[in-house]
This record gives C-alpha cells, structure tokens and sequence, in this order.
C-alpha cells in the first residue's frame, strides 16, 4: 500500500518532533525546579515524578471504563466487530486485541486507553448505529495505531510534565509574592529572568503539549491507513464527527466557530488539514504500486 521506506521515514520524523517537544517540556519543569530549589528541587522533581507515574500505573483501565459508565462488547455479541478488530491488530502487529467496550449516547466517538499489554478501546452507540463499516474500520484502526505507537503513554507523560510546571510555576509567584515586601525596602535582589520565566513557562509548556497532541494525531491517522488500505473510510468518518460537533445552530450562525481557534491552541488538528493529508496519499504513485497489505473486506455492519 506504501512505501515501507517513505513511511519509515515519515515516522522517523515525527518521533523526533515528539522527542523535542517532551525534552522542551521536561526543560522547562527542571529549569523551574532548580531556580526554587537548586539540586535538591531537582531530586525532589525526579522523585515525586517517579510516585505520581507509580500510582497513575496502578489504576486499572477498568476503573476508567467504569467511570464512563461503559460495558464491555462480549465476542459473541459483535462477532463482525470483534472479527475486524481481531484483524487490525493483527496487522499492527499487537500482542493482545484490546478489550472493547460501549460508551452509552449518540455522540461519534472512539477512544484508547491502557497500553499494548492491556488495551482497552471504547465506542459509543452512535458510532456503532451511524458509521458505515469502512468507517468503523478506520476509527478503530486510529485508536489501535495510538496502542501501536505507545501514544497513551506519551500523552500521559506529557500532561504530567505540562501540570508539574504550572504547580511549580504557580508556586514561585507565590513566593515572590510574599518575598515582595524584602525586595521593595531592598533586603532582597530580584532576579527578572527568573521572573519572566514563572510567567511564561506554564503557557509554552501547555503549547508544546498541543503541538504534540497534533503529531500524534497525525501519526496515527496515517498508520491507520497503513493498516485498513482505505484513506476514505477515516476521512469520511472525520467528516461525520465534525458536522456532528457543530450543532444545527452553529452551523447557522457561526460556520466557522470551531475552526476559529489557532492551530497552536487546538489538541486535534483541524478535519479539513487532516482529511486532505488522508486524501494526498492516494496522489502518490506509490500508493498503489507498493501495497503491502490487502484492503479490508468491507461489508455492512449488522
């Protein structure tokens, strides 16, 4: 389907975007941890890292699915579904097929949790009742690719980087609040790099971890369609999730509402930006002349 050596390079690419973003990120949580506390802020930051990462781990999968109030798809209720499941991570090379649950409602969605030793893959009733069967196949294709990649980890990393600054940051200004008294009749120096740096370090750490939000996506969408051979069936199904996010009544008074944020500020890229990278592999001559993998047997869904 693609050229194993331009996909191999593609993800080369966005490994080490992802790669620079978590250091920046990490950069910033130490550099703070070192003007509050010197050496010792950064023992304290590598400890209570390795605790909060012990205790996120102990929380089961379950107990999230749970707290969606979703059950588990039984094989025997779903066999076309488990089937194709059963097929797509087969392809991604996955060592155990996720457990897949229902997510009551009409909302299009899908979504991953857990990791590659214990994945987890909810679907609403929506997705189930309104997505075709090439549909259908594409979105869990994305949520396997995001297994596949180890994307549930990254982001989790991430967002603990992104919290631990904004504690840290919140806790500095904090501090130069109650020091602010010395430093006015003189007994104390200010220092206003550091300053500028409690001030404006949570908001770029908050933007690295959007714009790895975004490569991720990306990734995992055209692994998706490494592993279906169908572009069409995820960008048909983008497009459905996004007319359904848009209410009648936004589409009457304000088309272009949800597109109006900058990208730096979206955690998914835009529909349009992703459908068209979807639709641009099907222009490469490679597309075709390498298919590794046979496309899906599409049928409609029961």
């Amino acid at each position: 389907m693609i050229d194993p050596v331009r996909w191999q390079q593609h993800s080369q690419r966005n490994f080490w975007h992802s790669a620079l973003l978590l250091l920046g990120m990490a950069g910033f949580i130490a550099l703070l941890g070192w003007l509050l506390a010197g050496s010792d802020g950064l023992l304290l930051l590598l400890l209570g890292g390795l605790l909060l990462w012990g205790l996120r781990r102990s929380i089961s999968p379950l107990t999230v699915m749970q707290l969606y109030r979703a059950r588990p798809l039984m094989p025997q209720q779903f066999p076309a579904l488990w089937q194709l499941l059963q097929q797509l991570s087969q392809r991604a090379g996955l060592t155990q097929v996720p457990q897949l649950f229902l997510l009551p409602g009409p909302l299009l969605n899908a979504f991953a949790i857990g990791s590659q030793q214990r994945p987890l893959i909810a679907i609403t009733e929506g997705a189930l009742q309104q997505l075709d069967w090439r549909e259908l196949a594409g979105v869990l294709a994305h949520e396997i690719s995001h297994i596949r990649s180890n994307d549930l980890q990254v982001m989790a990393l991430a967002d603990a980087l992104s919290r631990g600054t904004s504690l840290l940051a919140t806790m500095g200004q904090l501090l130069l609040l109650l020091n602010l008294p010395l430093i006015m009749l003189g007994f104390a120096s200010i220092n206003w790099w550091a300053i500028l740096l409690l001030l404006v370090a949570p908001t770029l750490s908050v933007l690295a971890q959007l714009a790895l939000s975004r490569t991720r996506e990306y990734e995992a969408d055209l692994n998706a369609v490494q592993l279906t051979g169908d572009a069409d069936g995820l960008a048909s199904a983008l497009v459905q999730i996004e007319q359904q996010q848009q209410n009648w009544l936004q589409r009457l008074l304000l088309p272009e509402s949800v597109m109006s944020l900058p990208s730096a500020l979206r955690t998914h890229p835009q529909t349009r930006e992703r459908i068209l990278r979807l639709q641009a592999l099907k222009q490469r001559p490679w597309f075709y002349q390498h298919r590794v993998l046979p496309p899906l047997f599409h049928r409609p869904y029961d």
